[in-house]
């Protein structure tokens, strides 16, 4: 065993791990509890730490998932369009409020931007276990450039707007469920959670971008052109999936119809304890998306202007961001499961706070610090991917993204109506706190739900280092 620590010495050097890293290692060893009855139990903690240096020296790094081609091409793809998303969020959000000065009419409209993927998503995500996940991207990305350029034609009235947004967010789960379900087949083991991680910070990285240049943009230009650029991304993406990303076949060995394709995804689903937790938890993220569907109130009861608008919503993501890579890179791997839950809960409280006084400098500090720790949404998601057989991939992830659409609609949905009753700050506090309290019951049913697995990882590590 000691010779073991020696020859890890270089190693550990070789990784730049900082001298409370090798305190906790070493400790054990030094310490005079080491030796008598006590030491098998100190020898089995030395071991676990031993492992847990190794595991953290050896993940890979954000260059090593870079250098991937497929996946660089996805991750680019992605990002550019999410840009144009932001910009046309922005325009919509403002061009409603302006023309209403209605906080309700406002939320509605953003939360049409999340609620039609309940319908959508059980009918369409199939198609991506059914047909190559390549194909089903690139069509439906060209199918959305072209139903966005129709939104930027100026001079259309509201309500035609609102109808083609509604059919453009409807295709949005169909490429979300290929793209995820593809990534797992691009970067493999922990390249993937990495992955994920970067897209993730990425995505927070472009919504600060297209939320901080839309409420400029709009505000100087109107809106037609955001959303002009916004089908220009479409068709970008469209062109980078397609060059970039090699075919494959349709995963699924037999192809069902929708209602069986929808009920078998269900019942998976729902058989699975771990599964409806880690959903219990995902959906909790429609309490805490609040802000962004209120921001033009916020920033109008706080006295502001339009620009503020993309201030505020860009809090979040900027938040996000910082979360993604906290997570993705520097917590350890045993450590993610175990903090989901307790990172839900405390994502209610800085919007608790931003109720007692409504300020855009103060709210933009408040809203980052939810996207940081919103960011645990990230590990509940590649938690759940990885959970789902490769054939079933694409039914079961739309199924959960339709879910997560539908509570990210209701939620703003809600803040709108309590926003019209009270206030647009105390809106966000309620939606807080009500967030707050059902992530104390989802993160319970977590843990009831991971236990066993845990415990039966813990055995096999036993036997195996025995």
């Amino acid at each position: 065993m000691f010779e073991t620590m020696y020859s890890r010495s270089s190693f550990i050097r070789t990784h730049l791990l900082s001298t409370s890293k090798l305190a906790q290692v070493w400790q054990p060893l030094l310490s005079p509890r080491f030796h008598g009855s006590t030491a098998a139990r100190h020898d089995s903690d030395l071991k676990a730490r031993i492992r847990s240096v190794r595991t953290m020296a050896n993940r890979p790094t954000i260059r090593e998932v870079v250098a991937v081609a497929e996946f660089r091409a996805l991750w680019i793809a992605h990002a550019q369009s999410r840009l144009g998303d932001q910009l046309a969020r922005v325009a919509i959000a403002v061009l409603v409020f302006d023309r209403t000065e209605s906080a309700l009419l406002t939320a509605v409209t953003y939360a049409l931007s999340f609620l039609p993927p309940l319908v959508s998503a059980p009918l369409l995500t199939g198609l991506a276990d059914r047909f190559p996940r390549r194909t089903v991207m690139v069509v439906t990305e060209l199918g959305r450039a072209a139903l966005t350029a129709a939104m930027a034609i100026p001079g259309l009235p509201i309500v035609a707007v609102v109808l083609l947004l509604v059919a453009v967010v409807s295709l949005q789960p169909l490429y979300s469920a290929a793209r995820n379900a593809l990534l797992p087949d691009v970067l493999e083991g922990d390249r993937y959670v990495v992955g994920v991680g970067l897209a993730s910070a990425t995505d927070s990285v472009v919504q600060v971008l297209g939320f901080a240049a839309g409420g400029v943009l709009v505000s100087l230009t109107g809106s037609h052109l955001a959303l002009g650029i916004n089908a220009a991304t479409f068709v970008v993406s469209a062109t980078l999936v397609r060059t970039g990303v090699r075919h494959r076949d349709a995963s699924a060995a037999t192809r069902r119809s929708v209602g069986r394709s929808v009920s078998a995804g269900v019942r998976l689903i729902w058989s699975d304890h771990r599964l409806r937790s880690l959903l219990s938890l995902l959906y909790l993220y429609g309490f805490y998306l609040a802000p962004e569907g209120l921001a033009a109130p916020y920033a109008a009861q706080a006295g502001a202007g339009d620009a503020a608008v993309g201030l505020l919503m860009a809090a979040d993501p900027v938040g996000a961001m910082i979360g993604s890579v906290l997570l993705s890179r520097w917590l350890p791997v045993r450590w993610r499961s175990r903090s989901m839950g307790p990172l839900a809960v405390a994502s209610a409280v800085p919007l608790a706070m931003s109720a007692l006084y409504p300020s855009v400098p103060g709210a933009v500090v408040l809203w980052v610090l939810v996207g940081v720790l919103s960011s645990y949404t990230m590990l509940v998601h590649a938690t759940f991917v990885r959970l789902v057989p490769d054939d079933r991939r694409g039914q079961v992830i739309g199924l959960a993204s339709a879910g997560l659409q539908a509570a990210q609609g209701l939620g703003v949905a809600a803040a709108g109506v309590l926003a019209e009753v009270t206030t647009a700050a105390t809106s966000v506090g309620l939606m807080g706190a009500a967030g707050g309290l059902l992530a104390v019951l989802a993160g319970r049913s977590w843990i009831r739900a991971e236990r066993p697995a845990r415990a039966a990882g813990t055995d096999r590590s036993r036997s195996t280092h025995s």
